[in-house]
């Protein structure tokens, strides 16, 4: 009898155990729509993407949008590359923009597999071309997780903003509301109003952003609770040798500078990593639609043309720290 509240507080944890999307419910050939308007995943799940195609590309760009977000956060900027010959294909994420079950938490390792399964595909379309992995903010802790679990690989990866914030890195209180919540109230949803955080210098941007239906405003708990467990990979992450381009804004109010720092730290104290660092002076979290967001644009032309070319923002970081005293503002959470 005395074991009894403590079997029913497991049963009332279990019954509030964050929830996950279903996979698809079929095996299936992953494949690409004629038009590239969409794809087919191997569990059968069709999702959405969209392309911006030159009429002959050098080069071929796989990007991943960041949390909340879709494929319309590459807009501007793959309009700007396609320009320049670099094919650019960015898919709606699953439980984002119109993907199926919108607001759901797919889980890390398919973020991953499927990331794989397109970029075979993409491989398949444009053979004999470069292709890149480019994540932004949870698209790239979704580019980091990959590196690691699946056996597909790029030519190079782009790193906008990553998300590398996990856990060893957040504060007690943080990780205690997280869990609390996640395994309580799992489908509660918040909208971060009053965080009093930023996203951008572009103001206009994100006054259409708050009134654009398929960006999500009120987050689920689990689906938090799944982001930060990518997060925690992200941050874990030891890519072998490929060459991986780092781009961070020194008014970024999103992610933290010290996680950011301890990553760099970890990458570079290994001598088979192949990674550049550009540190923005007046970027912030939205590096490829801030104000400034066309130097971040010609930054990535430029390395996809030449890994080891000199970047013309010059903005480049070669040594630690990465921040010194009197570099802009603090991070979020510092």
């Amino acid at each position: 009898m005395r074991a009894a509240p403590h079997v029913l507080l497991l049963l009332f944890l279990a019954a509030c155990a964050p929830r996950l999307q279903p996979a698809g419910d079929t095996v299936a050939s992953p494949r690409l729509t004629d038009d590239a308007t969409g794809w087919q995943a191997g569990d059968g799940r069709a999702l959405p993407l969209r392309a911006w195609l030159p009429p002959q590309p050098k080069a071929v760009v796989l990007a991943l949008h960041g949390f909340n977000d879709y494929s319309n956060a590459f807009t501007e900027a793959a309009e700007w590359w396609a320009a320049r010959g670099i094919a650019i294909y960015a898919p709606d994420q699953r439980g984002f923009g119109n993907a199926p079950y919108r607001g759901l938490w797919p889980g890390e390792d398919r973020l991953a597999e499927d990331l794989a399964e397109l970029s075979a595909l993409l491989r398949q379309r444009h053979p004999g071309l470069p292709l890149y992995w480019l994540g932004e903010s949870m698209g790239g802790a979704v580019v980091l997780h990959a590196l690691e679990r699946v056996a597909a690989r790029p030519d190079g990866a782009i790193l906008v903003a990553p998300a590398v914030w996990g856990r060893e890195s957040m504060p007690l209180l943080y990780r205690v509301a997280l869990w609390t919540t996640s395994y309580t109230i799992p489908w509660k949803t918040f909208t971060g109003r009053g965080l009093k955080v930023q996203a951008s210098d572009n103001i206009e941007m994100l006054r259409r952003l708050s009134r654009d239906p398929l960006f999500i405003k009120a987050t689920r708990v689990d689906a938090i609770h799944g982001l930060v467990n990518l997060m925690d990979a992200a941050a874990a992450a030891r890519p072998e040798k490929l060459p991986v381009l780092l781009m961070y804004g020194l008014r970024d109010e999103i992610i933290p500078r010290p996680p950011v720092e301890r990553f760099v730290e970890r990458l570079k104290s290994r001598p088979d990593i192949d990674m550049r660092i550009l540190v923005y002076r007046n970027g912030w979290h939205m590096l490829l639609r801030d104000l400034q967001a066309e130097t971040v644009w010609r930054d990535t032309a430029a390395w996809i043309a030449d890994p080891a070319a000199v970047l013309p923002s010059g903005e480049e970081r070669r040594a630690l720290p990465l921040f010194r005293p009197g570099d802009g503002q603090a991070g979020a959470g510092e």
